[in-house]
């Protein structure tokens, strides 16, 4: 059960909160000073704003192509009274241009969905998780064309992705000038394959420096969670 200091309205009908928002959350590593502005791309129930708002007075957007999932966002953020810092937008974030400048981002969340669309690809019958799983209405270079429009110059875009698709988003960071200076896998227990990577890459970052963090592992042998996910889950870790 993840200890969450924050009210979220959630549906059966959607994807929840899910420990691949909660890794990404402590991975981001925030500061807490207001002085930055964050935006968090598709962004669903709005639950990374909400956990990222306990640990920083920045301003943070989220941005979501789902109308009734941004409602849901809209609502979780003035039942926490959270109105000031948290705007929520309805979006597709192809469109990122109709409501930022340009260079005026600190920091990019996003945890994507994680499936290109084939010609024999199972598409969930359920449109909302369709859209949350599937490249169906974005691709993952779309995420990095839109996060160095809007990065500032060594401004940082925090991705949790694939292990089997770490190529591609190397390969488009550097397409966009984006480059990774820390990566941690994550792993479901030890001596399994791991299932989740997560990425802070840097706009303009310099090519030598990059950090390959211990690996997270997500259960013990005993299949009860490993001490840091459950610092993480009680909200002891930060």
């Amino acid at each position: 059960m993840i200890q969450f200091d924050r009210q979220i309205i959630q549906s059966d009908d959607t994807f929840a909160l899910s420990t691949d928002t909660l890794f990404l959350a402590y991975f981001a590593r925030v500061r807490r000073r207001s002085k930055q502005k964050i935006v968090d791309f598709c962004s669903g129930n709005g639950a990374l704003p909400l956990l990222l708002s306990s640990w920083t007075a920045a301003p943070i957007f989220g941005v979501e192509i789902q109308e009734d999932l941004a409602d849901m966002s809209r609502r979780s953020v003035q039942l926490n009274g959270l109105g000031e810092q948290i705007q929520i937008i309805t979006a597709n974030i192809r469109v990122i241009e109709n409501y930022f400048q340009r260079e005026s981002m600190d920091l990019i969340t996003c945890n994507p969905p994680y499936f290109k669309v084939y010609p024999d690809s199972w598409i969930n019958p359920n449109d909302k998780k369709a859209l949350a799983r599937h490249e169906l209405t974005m691709t993952l270079e779309d995420i990095f064309a839109k996060a160095f429009y809007l990065l500032k110059d060594r401004g940082r875009l925090c991705v949790v992705h694939r292990p089997e698709r770490l190529t591609e988003l190397i390969v488009n960071g550097s397409k966009y000038h984006l480059v990774p200076k820390r990566i941690r896998l994550v792993y479901p227990k030890p001596n399994k394959s791991s299932n989740m990577v997560l990425i802070d890459f840097i706009k303009n970052g310099k090519e030598k420096g990059l950090d390959i963090l211990p690996p997270l592992y997500v259960y013990q042998e005993d299949g009860s969670y490993s001490l840091e996910v459950q610092g993480y889950l009680d909200g002891t870790c930060r």
